[in-house]
Protein backbone atom coordinates (compact mmCIF):
# COMPACT_ATOMS: atom_id res chain seq x y z
CA UNK A 1 0.00 0.00 0.00
CA UNK A 2 1.03 3.36 -1.02
CA UNK A 3 1.60 5.72 1.99
CA UNK A 4 -0.04 9.27 1.42
CA UNK A 5 1.10 10.98 4.18
CA UNK A 6 2.15 13.89 4.17
CA UNK A 7 6.09 14.17 5.16
CA UNK A 8 8.18 15.90 7.12
CA UNK A 9 9.58 18.72 4.51
CA UNK A 10 6.11 19.88 4.14
CA UNK A 11 6.20 20.89 8.03
CA UNK A 12 9.38 22.48 8.06
CA UNK A 13 8.53 25.22 5.84
CA UNK A 14 7.71 28.71 6.86
CA UNK A 15 4.45 28.42 8.90
CA UNK A 16 1.70 30.59 6.82
CA UNK A 17 2.94 28.40 4.06
CA UNK A 18 1.88 25.47 6.52
CA UNK A 19 -1.21 26.65 7.37
CA UNK A 20 -2.51 27.56 3.96
CA UNK A 21 -1.39 24.11 2.56
CA UNK A 22 -2.79 22.29 5.10
CA UNK A 23 -6.21 22.87 3.39
CA UNK A 24 -7.54 20.27 1.53
CA UNK A 25 -5.72 17.75 3.13
CA UNK A 26 -6.79 14.83 4.76
CA UNK A 27 -6.85 14.34 9.20
CA UNK A 28 -6.53 11.04 9.60
CA UNK A 29 -7.12 8.77 13.10
CA UNK A 30 -6.67 5.38 13.55
CA UNK A 31 -8.37 4.11 15.86
CA UNK A 32 -8.82 0.38 17.14
CA UNK A 33 -8.13 -0.14 13.08
CA UNK A 34 -10.76 2.28 11.97
CA UNK A 35 -9.94 5.16 10.56
CA UNK A 36 -11.46 8.56 11.44
CA UNK A 37 -11.31 11.22 9.06
CA UNK A 38 -12.33 14.78 7.44
CA UNK A 39 -10.65 17.24 5.04
CA UNK A 40 -8.93 20.34 6.59
CA UNK A 41 -10.98 23.13 6.29
CA UNK A 42 -10.09 25.63 8.33
CA UNK A 43 -6.69 26.52 10.08
CA UNK A 44 -4.59 28.93 12.24
CA UNK A 45 -0.63 30.37 12.28
CA UNK A 46 1.01 30.60 15.41
CA UNK A 47 4.99 31.85 14.71
CA UNK A 48 7.37 32.09 17.71
CA UNK A 49 8.15 34.10 20.82
CA UNK A 50 7.14 36.91 19.37
CA UNK A 51 3.92 36.37 18.47
CA UNK A 52 2.03 37.40 21.55
CA UNK A 53 -1.10 35.45 20.42
CA UNK A 54 1.56 32.13 20.63
CA UNK A 55 1.58 30.15 23.64
CA UNK A 56 5.72 30.61 22.55
CA UNK A 57 5.57 33.59 23.86
CA UNK A 58 5.96 32.87 27.67
CA UNK A 59 9.33 30.68 26.33
CA UNK A 60 10.06 27.40 26.32
CA UNK A 61 7.86 26.10 29.10
CA UNK A 62 7.12 22.07 29.55
CA UNK A 63 3.78 22.78 27.96
CA UNK A 64 5.63 24.58 24.79
CA UNK A 65 8.84 22.03 24.53
CA UNK A 66 7.09 20.37 21.77
CA UNK A 67 6.45 23.11 19.72
CA UNK A 68 10.77 23.37 19.83
CA UNK A 69 10.68 20.22 18.67
CA UNK A 70 11.18 18.96 15.33
CA UNK A 71 8.65 19.73 12.58
CA UNK A 72 5.89 17.33 11.98
CA UNK A 73 4.72 16.49 15.44
CA UNK A 74 1.34 16.80 16.89
CA UNK A 75 1.25 19.33 19.97
CA UNK A 76 -1.90 18.79 21.31
CA UNK A 77 -2.91 20.96 24.73
CA UNK A 78 -5.79 21.27 27.25
CA UNK A 79 -7.55 24.74 27.35
CA UNK A 80 -10.28 25.90 29.37
CA UNK A 81 -10.20 23.34 31.89
CA UNK A 82 -12.41 21.29 29.48
CA UNK A 83 -11.32 21.11 25.37
CA UNK A 84 -8.06 19.30 23.67
CA UNK A 85 -7.03 21.87 20.82
CA UNK A 86 -4.35 19.67 17.73
CA UNK A 87 -1.92 21.67 16.23
CA UNK A 88 1.05 20.46 14.01
CA UNK A 89 4.16 21.99 14.88
CA UNK A 90 6.04 23.50 11.85
CA UNK A 91 9.38 25.22 10.70
CA UNK A 92 12.72 24.30 12.35
CA UNK A 93 13.92 22.56 15.24
CA UNK A 94 14.43 25.39 18.06
CA UNK A 95 12.52 27.94 16.80
CA UNK A 96 8.50 27.34 18.43
CA UNK A 97 5.93 27.54 15.79
CA UNK A 98 2.53 25.60 15.00
CA UNK A 99 -0.76 25.22 13.13
CA UNK A 100 -3.41 24.89 14.40
CA UNK A 101 -6.49 22.98 12.99
CA UNK A 102 -9.86 24.60 13.62
CA UNK A 103 -12.02 22.37 11.24
CA UNK A 104 -12.56 19.34 9.27
CA UNK A 105 -15.33 18.53 6.77
CA UNK A 106 -16.13 14.96 8.00
CA UNK A 107 -15.27 12.02 5.08
CA UNK A 108 -14.67 8.62 7.42
CA UNK A 109 -15.71 7.35 10.76
CA UNK A 110 -19.05 9.10 10.31
CA UNK A 111 -21.11 6.85 12.65
CA UNK A 112 -17.98 6.92 15.88
CA UNK A 113 -18.22 10.69 14.97
CA UNK A 114 -22.15 11.09 15.40
CA UNK A 115 -21.59 9.26 18.70
CA UNK A 116 -19.02 11.31 20.32
CA UNK A 117 -21.09 14.80 18.78
CA UNK A 118 -24.25 13.09 20.53
CA UNK A 119 -26.92 13.72 17.93
CA UNK A 120 -25.38 17.26 17.02
CA UNK A 121 -26.55 18.17 12.82
CA UNK A 122 -23.53 16.74 10.88
CA UNK A 123 -22.66 20.48 10.33
CA UNK A 124 -21.31 20.98 13.79
CA UNK A 125 -19.62 17.60 14.35
CA UNK A 126 -15.69 19.01 13.81
CA UNK A 127 -16.43 22.83 12.80
CA UNK A 128 -14.52 23.77 15.45
CA UNK A 129 -11.18 23.06 17.08
CA UNK A 130 -12.15 21.37 20.50
CA UNK A 131 -14.74 19.50 18.44
CA UNK A 132 -13.10 17.69 15.69
CA UNK A 133 -10.82 16.77 18.87
CA UNK A 134 -13.49 15.23 20.96
CA UNK A 135 -14.65 13.39 16.93
CA UNK A 136 -11.66 12.28 16.75
CA UNK A 137 -10.81 11.23 20.36
CA UNK A 138 -7.58 13.19 19.95
CA UNK A 139 -6.41 14.10 23.12
CA UNK A 140 -3.21 14.51 25.08
CA UNK A 141 -1.93 11.41 24.71
CA UNK A 142 -0.74 11.89 21.22
CA UNK A 143 0.81 15.36 22.10
CA UNK A 144 4.34 14.92 20.16
CA UNK A 145 2.69 12.18 18.30
CA UNK A 146 5.14 12.18 15.10
CA UNK A 147 2.93 12.59 12.13
CA UNK A 148 5.21 11.53 9.93
CA UNK A 149 6.15 8.28 11.49
CA UNK A 150 4.68 5.19 9.42
CA UNK A 151 2.81 3.76 12.40
CA UNK A 152 1.45 6.80 13.95
CA UNK A 153 -2.43 6.36 14.43
CA UNK A 154 -2.56 10.92 13.95
CA UNK A 155 -1.26 12.13 10.59
CA UNK A 156 -2.29 13.73 7.64
CA UNK A 157 -2.92 12.67 4.08
CA UNK A 158 -2.36 14.42 0.61
CA UNK A 159 -5.44 15.58 -0.72
CA UNK A 160 -6.57 17.51 -2.95
CA UNK A 161 -5.08 21.29 -2.90
CA UNK A 162 -7.36 24.49 -2.87
CA UNK A 163 -6.79 27.30 -5.25
CA UNK A 164 -6.39 30.64 -3.98
CA UNK A 165 -9.72 31.76 -4.87
CA UNK A 166 -11.16 29.50 -2.59
CA UNK A 167 -9.41 30.77 0.41
CA UNK A 168 -10.15 33.25 2.44
CA UNK A 169 -8.01 34.93 5.53
CA UNK A 170 -8.64 36.67 8.48
CA UNK A 171 -7.62 37.10 12.01
CA UNK A 172 -7.60 34.82 14.28
CA UNK A 173 -10.17 34.02 16.02
CA UNK A 174 -10.69 34.34 19.85
CA UNK A 175 -7.86 36.64 20.89
CA UNK A 176 -9.69 38.93 23.00
CA UNK A 177 -6.93 39.99 25.16
CA UNK A 178 -3.79 39.77 22.73
CA UNK A 179 -2.67 43.57 21.90
CA UNK A 180 -2.10 44.56 18.29
CA UNK A 181 -0.69 44.08 15.76
CA UNK A 182 -1.03 40.67 16.88
CA UNK A 183 -4.66 40.25 17.02
CA UNK A 184 -5.43 41.83 13.56
CA UNK A 185 -2.53 39.45 11.87
CA UNK A 186 -4.84 37.21 9.36
CA UNK A 187 -3.11 34.14 9.97
CA UNK A 188 -6.31 32.33 9.87
CA UNK A 189 -6.92 30.01 6.61
CA UNK A 190 -10.53 29.11 5.95
CA UNK A 191 -11.72 27.21 3.06
CA UNK A 192 -14.70 28.69 1.36
CA UNK A 193 -16.68 32.34 2.42
CA UNK A 194 -16.42 32.82 6.24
Amino acid sequence: MVDHRLPRSFFARPTLLVARGLLGQRLVRIENGVRLAGIIVETEAYIGESDLACHAKAGRTPRTAIMYGPPGHAYVYFTYGMHWLFNCVTEREGFPAAVLVRAIRPVEGLAIMAQRRNGRPQRHWTDGPAKLCQALDINGSLNGQDLCAPDSPLFIEVGDPLPDSSVTTTPRVGLNTVPEPWKSKPWRFKAGAV
